[in-house]
């Protein structure tokens, strides 16, 4: 049996997850929350890490039942993501292998989330949905690279309406988007919004400056329309650009299955509007809650434990972080 340790802190998550050959044994977190209105810094989110990782480090040993000889190998984070934590999380990997000695895998944040998603739903071969805070991406795998089909040319789906909550004063706890989406159901009426797709590409900017200068100036004074409206309003419109995107990739693809993963991932509005669309074509979706569509080690310690089943590793010389790591620069040696 081969036992994989991963280490994940791209963002405002700090997790610390463990892989013994498809089952999870443990996978303990922790979120940095700021107060309405506000983003997280990257140098604070850090120092929230720092203080938390060897608390939720202990945590992931204990559940798992296990001691550091059981290990085969530590897997971290290598990117995307902020820098300061990613450094931090990579630090403390690093660290722990040599302390252990065990081999080094840095692994690339969404293909964690991509194998952590096929391992859950047992999805044969989907095409991927990949929405979060800072990446949205249309991706399916083709000889050996998972190739991106779509993306977002501005910002994320996800930094989309986590700048809306701070916009609307929506609170961060336990995350806007799980807010907004909440506030979403309580909606009525029907803003129309731009709706913005370019071929297999979204832009969600434009939406974004869209609603800060008309809506939330003149609307919401005038009771026009409720903040409970913007919500619904702008999930239905951010949901349908990317259920369109997906919809043109299956055809492309002949691809039968769609994998919704990433922290947005969990909303269940999305998933339903998927779900019509795979409906009306025959097809099967896949999807999961927010244990492990929302960051967390377990996912990083899948896609290290494929990693390393399949012959790689990192040197120490070469395990550095970089906050630009594309899904299709890195090589799929673990499937066929």
């Amino acid at each position: 049996m081969t036992v994989v340790i991963g280490f994940e802190g791209s963002a405002n998550k700090i997790g610390v997850g463990i892989i013994r050959d498809g089952e999870v044994l443990s996978n303990p977190r922790r979120t940095y929350i700021t107060p309405p209105g506000q983003g997280f810094l990257p140098s604070d989110t850090a120092r929230h890490h720092r203080g938390v990782i060897l608390t939720v480090l202990k945590e992931a040993l204990e559940e798992a039942g296990i001691k550091p000889d059981d290990i085969d190998c530590v897997a971290y984070t290598k990117g995307p993501g902020m820098g300061a934590p990613l450094v931090t999380v990579a630090l403390v990997a690093r660290t722990v292998a040599q302390l252990w000695a065990k081999p080094l895998l840095g692994v690339n944040h969404c293909i964690g989330h991509i194998e952590m998603g096929r391992l859950i739903t047992q999805a044969n071969n989907p095409t991927v949905l990949y929405v979060s805070g800072g990446n949205t991406q249309v991706i399916a795998y083709s000889e050996r690279r998972y190739r991106i089909f779509g993306e977002t040319i501005d910002i994320a789906v996800g930094n989309c309406l986590d700048r809306f909550a701070r916009v609307i004063k929506i609170s961060n706890d336990p995350s806007p988007g799980y807010n907004i989406e909440q506030m979403a159901k309580r909606g009525k009426q029907y803003v129309e919004l731009p709706y913005t797709v370019k071929g297999m590409d979204v832009s969600f900017s434009g939406i974004l400056s869209y609603i800060e200068v008309t809506f939330t100036s003149k609307m919401l004074t005038s009771d026009q329309c409720t903040a409970e409206d913007l919500c619904f309003s702008l999930q239905e419109t951010l949901f349908s650009m990317l259920v369109e995107i997906t919809e043109r990739a299956m055809a492309h693809c002949g691809s039968q299955e769609v994998l919704i993963v990433g922290g947005v991932g969990c909303n269940i509005r999305l998933q339903e509007m998927m779900g019509v669309m795979c409906k009306e074509r025959g097809a099967k979706l896949f999807a999961t809650d927010e244990r492990f569509c929302i960051d967390n080690g377990a996912m990083i310690a899948q896609a290290g434990w494929e990693m390393f089943r399949s012959g790689q590793v990192t040197e120490l010389s070469d395990s550095w972080i970089t906050q630009r790591y594309r899904t299709d620069e890195v090589e799929v040696t673990w499937r066929d």
